[in-house]
């Protein structure tokens, strides 16, 4: 098998796998209204091969491959129209990071700095 067999079927076996269905599940339908989740997925695959120089030549090579998925919202249906929910949490975490910071900046302030002199005698 060479290199672009291998890395055709990792990725077609990873593939299969990493579908928003299989990561989170089939649409939730309550009265009227069906709920669908959304994922954003990657992918992420490489590899490489190549012979060994000297007494004999040896092929070799090898692959790997990454996949992450996370949700990104829900795509909601009603009878009267239809719509995305987005997830967004970056205002959550800029909110932390200032948070964090603040506290940071008053932890210094109030704590001080305090310097230690080191004073040589003559002896």
């Amino acid at each position: 098998m060479d290199i672009q067999q291998l890395l055709q079927s990792m990725a077609e076996r990873v593939s299969a796998s990493a579908s928003v269905k299989n990561v989170y599940g089939d649409p939730v339908v309550a009265g009227n209204r069906t709920v669908i989740p959304a994922a954003q997925v990657r992918y992420a695959f490489g590899g490489g091969g190549g012979r060994r120089k000297g007494g004999e030549e040896v092929p070799g090579g090898g692959g790997g491959g990454n996949v992450s998925a996370r949700p990104c919202g829900v795509v909601e249906v009603t009878p009267e129209g239809t719509r995305f929910i987005g997830f967004d949490d970056r205002v959550r975490m800029g909110a932390a990071l200032a948070i964090g910071f603040v506290l940071g900046a008053a932890a210094v302030s109030l704590a001080g700095t305090r310097r230690i002199e080191v004073v040589k005698r003559a002896g």
